[in-house]
């Protein structure tokens, strides 16, 4: 028998200071059933105060990367978070074109928490072009759904209803719409889009300061479960689910003096780990 995870790819930044990016999607899918590879497309100096500074990774090294992965490993799911420039995302987009079946998780990481735009224009064009048609889920927040529609930023749920027909016209067959920016909403509610039918995904909302990679990980999380065999608005639900949880214990976690990152290993009580620890014996 076969008990090998199935195995997850993220494209992605790094956030050195562990909370978002490659390193919370590492995180996320191992602490969901999955076995995590990885490509960098950028490199970041950040902590949980800001991001000090972003160094691009050079395109053909990002094609290197995934060409070495995807000729080796059995990849059941690729999550797709920052992608620093246009030259990037066609790289990412021409690879993956040889493996359409693939299934695709895409959160398109466009604007900072600060409200920043972290795309160019010609950035944003190859994204709509070349990238969001080949994905199977994506999963914008608020403001990254408004600069991919040319809408306002929606600020009620009705007004995130509003946006679902232009978020079809984008050409992804499935779209989880975050509603996390929607703060005086009493649920956390999202709204899952497909070509037909629109559901809304709500959730307990957690009040904590400790956000940090909540998109990452959701994304990393629903690629996931979508490899372990889960449809896809299973996936989505199961994802959010995870999230919530891991915003709930994020205060378990004393990391840096800004807003820290989720608890992405909740389940797996410290405590635990030392009693284990302490029991196993070294022989010399």
């Amino acid at each position: 028998m076969n008990l090998s995870p199935p195995v997850i790819l993220t494209i992605a930044g790094s956030d050195s200071g562990g909370g978002a990016g490659i390193q919370a999607d590492i995180k996320a899918i191992s602490a969901t059933g999955g076995y995590a590879c990885s490509v960098i497309t950028a490199l970041t100096a950040q902590n949980t105060c800001g991001v000090e500074a972003v160094s691009a990774v050079d395109p053909g090294f990002v094609r290197a990367q995934l060409e070495a992965v995807l000729y080796d490993m059995p990849v059941r799911a690729v999550k797709i978070g920052m992608l620093a420039n246009q030259a990037v995302i066609r790289e990412v987009a021409a690879v993956l074109a040889r493996s359409p079946h693939l299934p695709v998780i895409l959160d398109p990481v466009m604007v900072a928490t600060s409200g920043d735009p972290l795309l160019d224009e010609h950035a944003m064009t190859a994204l709509i072009e070349v990238l969001i048609p080949r994905a199977t889920v994506l999963t914008p927040n608020l403001p990254e759904a408004a600069r991919l529609t040319g809408q306002p930023v929606p600020t009620s749920i009705e007004q995130m209803h509003a946006l679902v027909p232009a978020l079809r016209r984008l050409g992804c067959p499935y779209v989880m719409l975050k509603g996390g920016h929607l703060h005086h909403a009493p649920e956390s509610v999202d709204v899952w889009i497909s070509q037909d039918t629109c559901q809304t995904l709500s959730a307990r909302r957690v009040e904590t300061v400790n956000t940090h990679g909540t998109g990452c990980s959701l994304s990393a999380a629903m690629a996931s479960y979508y490899a372990q065999g889960m449809t896809p608005i299973e996936a989505g639900r199961a994802a959010k689910q995870y999230l919530t949880e891991a915003l709930a214990h994020s205060q378990q976690l004393k990391v840096g003096r800004g807003a820290g990152p989720v608890h992405h290993f909740y389940a797996y009580p410290v405590e635990a780990c030392h009693s284990d620890a302490q029991e196993t014996s070294v022989v010399e």
